[in-house]
């Protein structure tokens, strides 16, 4: 027989005043990721149609450098909130969550790295 009160049952599984946060923030990079978007299929289209040199004095012009590197960072910060959600809510040995939000986390962050560095490089170079 349970003697614990709901309140005594409920003590120590964590904080229920982060959620919200995190919502926002999804919000916020999805609503972001809307005119940034309008970039990335600028530069899709000119990768397919438009010679190389073209494709990089684009690139190189620093509003459109600036909007492609916001729009790594906002696509990459969106899916590690995303996968992050995925995960506390289907995982659920504790351990296991725990290791998997932050191999989540080092993983976007490393894509997140990579691509903006293959951006800066290609600017760079050309």
């Amino acid at each position: 027989m349970e003697y614990k009160t709901p309140l005594a049952s409920a003590q120590g599984l964590g904080s229920a005043k982060t959620g919200t946060g995190h919502w926002w923030l999804q919000r916020v990079t999805a609503v972001a990721l809307i005119p940034l978007s309008v970039w990335m299929l600028k530069l899709l289209k000119m990768i397919s149609v438009a010679p190389y040199a073209e494709t990089i004095a684009w690139l190189t012009e620093p509003l459109n450098t600036a909007c492609i590197a916001a729009w790594t960072i906002a696509v990459f910060y969106h899916a590690a909130l995303g996968v992050q959600v995925v995960i506390e809510d289907y995982v659920s040995t504790e351990w296991l969550k725990i290791v998997a939000v932050w191999v989540n986390k080092l993983v976007c962050l490393f894509l997140a790295g990579m691509a903006l560095l293959a951006i800066f490089r290609t600017i760079s170079a050309g």
